[in-house]
């Protein structure tokens, strides 16, 4: 598959009468716009991959130590939550309490 200079013009020739010169700046635009977007993403599962073979290697100790951090955290933000919604419920029981806002 050897491909010369009359092929390629004719090629080109070709993508200008089923496109009209008009429309290919637009395409080619779109073109380039589709394989960034390819190129990111591609590369975005490659540091995904890395990302999990990273913890992987740290063994099972550390994803412990960090569950638990991130599990405290959570507790105590739902804690804090639990006790806000307590607030605005006994406001609202109050006859003539104002809108909390």
């Amino acid at each position: 598959m050897n491909l010369g200079a009359p092929e390629i013009i004719l090629i080109v020739l070709a993508i200008l009468l089923l496109f009209g010169y008009k429309k290919l700046p637009d395409a080619s635009r779109s073109l380039g716009r589709s394989l960034r977007i390819f190129k990111g993403e591609m590369k975005g599962m490659k540091d995904d991959d890395r990302t999990r073979d990273d913890r992987g290697r740290q063994g099972p100790a550390a994803l412990d130590a960090a569950d638990a951090d991130r599990r405290a955290q959570l507790e105590a933000e739902a804690v804090a939550a639990e006790a806000r919604a307590a607030e605005l419920r006994a406001r609202a029981g109050r006859p003539g309490a104002a809108d909390p806002r």
